[in-house]
């Protein structure tokens, strides 16, 4: 039967758990049309375009 040979302290406990939890950051692109930063594959929130379609109409603010 397996047993642990001696106590694992806190650090080398916390150091072997510490790379399964790191947050990553997300995949950002710039959009091709107007340059505003989006989630790759969806729309652009700014201009309304996906893939060179204009998806969604987007009033824009004068």
């Amino acid at each position: 039967m397996a047993v642990p040979k001696g106590k694992v302290s806190r650090a080398r406990r916390d150091k072997r758990r510490s790379s399964h939890w790191k947050l990553e950051a997300p995949g950002i692109i710039k959009c091709p049309n107007c340059g505003e930063f989006c989630m790759p594959h969806r729309v652009c929130k700014k201009c309304g375009q996906y893939k060179g379609r204009v998806v969604i109409n987007v009033e824009e603010d004068k």
